[in-house]
This record gives C-alpha cells, sequence and structure tokens, in this order.
C-alpha cells in the first residue's frame, strides 16, 4: 500500500473514474487550470480535457443545473461545490429536481450524480465556511449522504458514488485533506451504506463522523491507559444507516456515546441515538450520550474554534464519565 494524503486519494478516484468511463466528468469553480481549491484535481485538465473537467463561473445554483441536466440524459457529473456553505444556493436542484426525478418518473430517469463539497471547521475560515450541514440532506428522500474520514475510505467511497444510479451528497471535511493513510495501489470500491469498526473494545460504543473519526480513535487511546476498552465505530455512510454494526456493537458493550462536528439540535445524532435506543433499550446500562459541537457561528480566532466543536480532551472525558455513571461511580 502506498501512504498518501486524502487530497491525492481524490485525485486518484476522479483519475480512474474517467479513464474508465468517458461519461464521468468534474464540473465546479476552479477544479481545471487552478486543479481546485485543495488541488486534488490538478493536471487533471490537461490529461482529459475540458470535456470531463469543466471550470465554471461562480455561481452554485448554475453548476447543480447543469450536472442534474446532464446527469438525467446519462451522463455522471461530479458536482464540485466549494464549500459546503455555498450549497445552500444549489438547494433548489439538490432537494427539489435530483433528489425526486427517478421516483416522479417511476425510474425511468435514472440521476447519477455526485454533489461533492468541503466542510467543517479546523481551519479557520470563519463562520460562513465552517458549517456542518449534513443533517439536511440525510432528511431528503431520494439523497445518499456520505462523509469519509480517512483516504483508504474517501478514495472507495468515491468510486461507489460515482458508479450509483441515485444522487449522492459526497461530504469532506477540509481539515483532512492532508492528513496521510494507506491506500491500495490496485482498484477497490467500498459499497455505500456499510459501516465500519475502526477499533474493537468491550466497555463502550463510540459512533464518530467525519474529523471526528480521528479525535474518537485517540481518545480510545487515552482511555485505553485508564482500562476503559472503546469500540470506535465510523458510519462512513450517513444514509443509509448501515443499523445493523452499530446495534451488534451496542448489545456488546451496552454503553453509546455519539459524536458529531454538527451540534446535535435537529441532528443525524438524534437519528443515531433513537436507532441505538429502539433497538438496544433492554442492553443499554445508561442512556445514549450525545456528545456534539456548539449551536453556535464557528469564530475566526483558532481557541474559540476548537472551543467550539468536540476534541479529543472532551470525548474521552465524556465516554470516560458515561462508563462511571454505569459502573455506579459518577
Amino acid at each position: 500500500m502506498a501512504k498518501i494524503t486524502f487530497g491525492e486519494a481524490i485525485r486518484q478516484a476522479y483519475e480512474e473514474e474517467m479513464a474508465r468511463d468517458r461519461d464521468v466528468f468534474l464540473i465546479g469553480e476552479d477544479v481545471g487550470r487552478w486543479g481546485s481549491l485543495y488541488r486534488s484535481s490538478t493536471g487533471l485538465l490537461e490529461k482529459f480535457g475540458p470535456d470531463q473537467i469543466k471550470d465554471t463561473p461562480i455561481s452554485e445554483a448554475a453548476i447543480a443545473g447543469c450536472g442534474v441536466g446532464a446527469a438525467a440524459m446519462g451522463m455522471r457529473p461530479i458536482v464540485e461545490i466549494m464549500y459546503i456553505d455555498f450549497i445552500t444556493i444549489a438547494m433548489d436542484q439538490i432537494v427539489n429536481h435530483a433528489a425526486k426525478w427517478r421516483q416522479l418518473s417511476n425510474g425511468k430517469v435514472k440521476l447519477p450524480m455526485v454533489f461533492k463539497t468541503q466542510g467543517g471547521a479546523g481551519r479557520r475560515n470563519s463562520s460562513q465556511h465552517s458549517q456542518c450541514l449534513e443533517n439536511w440532506f440525510v432528511y431528503v428522500p431520494g439523497l445518499i449522504t456520505v462523509m469519509p474520514s480517512s483516504p483508504y475510505d474517501v478514495k472507495g467511497l468515491l468510486k461507489s458514488a460515482v458508479r450509483d444510479d441515485n444522487p449522492v451528497v459526497f461530504i469532506e471535511h477540509k481539515a483532512l485533506y492532508f492528513e496521510k493513510g494507506e491506500v491500495p495501489e490496485e482498484e477497490y470500491l467500498i459499497p455505500l451504506g456499510q459501516a465500519e469498526v475502526k477499533r474493537t473494545g468491550d466497555d463502550v460504543t463510540i459512533i464518530a463522523t467525519s474529523w471526528m473519526v480521528s479525535f474518537a480513535l485517540e481518545a480510545a487511546e487515552r482511555l485505553q491507559e485508564e482500562g476503559i476498552s472503546c469500540e470506535v465505530i465510523d458510519p462512513r455512510t450517513l444514509w443509509p444507516l448501515d443499523r445493523k454494526t452499530i446495534i451488534r456493537s451496542v448489545k456488546k458493550t451496552g454503553l453509546c456515546m455519539v459524536v458529531t462536528e454538527a451540534s446535535a439540535e435537529g441532528g443525524w445524532s438524534g437519528e443515531a441515538s433513537s436507532v441505538v435506543h429502539e433497538h438496544c433499550f433492554a442492553d443499554l446500562r445508561r442512556p445514549v450520550k450525545r456528545h456534539c459541537g456548539m449551536r453556535t457561528g464557528i469564530p475566526y480566532g483558532p481557541i474559540l474554534e476548537r472551543r467550539c466543536i468536540p476534541s479529543v480532551e472532551s470525548i474521552a472525558g465524556a465516554a470516560g464519565a458515561l462508563l462511571r455513571e454505569a459502573r455506579g461511580k459518577g
């Protein structure tokens, strides 16, 4: 396996899928000559030309609309929205058109497309470039919602998303772009809707998403030194949700904590919590705990920015407290 960055894994997925299928194309702001915001499409314009790498004006509604029309006609667009904050301008195309056409046409019109975007804090982009809006898309029927947490996952999931015949909202975390991880040199796919147990354990199940997965894993390492064994699950696809993996883990540990950078109110963390309560109620030693970001705009300053989202320390503290409560020592 080669050790590459998250961004390079994305570029490899682009290159492999465009070479495999000429109907796959990337469209968005600065994806061509500039190589995209985090350089994940560098060199692809020279290799595939303007038919498959399309720079656009600054209009998210137009970019998404072009993608929807192309997908309806049988192509497989990857629509890049530079920041998830800007996806608000394309919500009509995503929610009222892409998500609905297959059902409204009784399956005659397929929408094989990926809405690919970046979200989250950690890079001092302030409140209009740092939001976590994945909850919106989980709620919309007809959309698949994906959030990878590693170079291996982002490549395998993106390739699967490109090949799926349904619209996929593919949300990457900007703080992960320069993180490195092992990625096979041979081709592989990761099925959408399949969670992964990132670390096995017996005392507490931690369900974490996106950037928070790495935080949860580090917190689990620290807790292991205290004799606390944590199982860390990355759903990878928020919808459809792999309930079986989550339920199996919680039935084993009897305790569950859900960690998201997005705030708890009205969020996916509530969905995950409900799944556990509905299917594992008799196995739970304590109610599911949610450990999420603050309900606030993200400040520009690095200290305040970090205070708004979970940290390794806060995750370890919350998981440890949950176990102590279960043991009657809280």
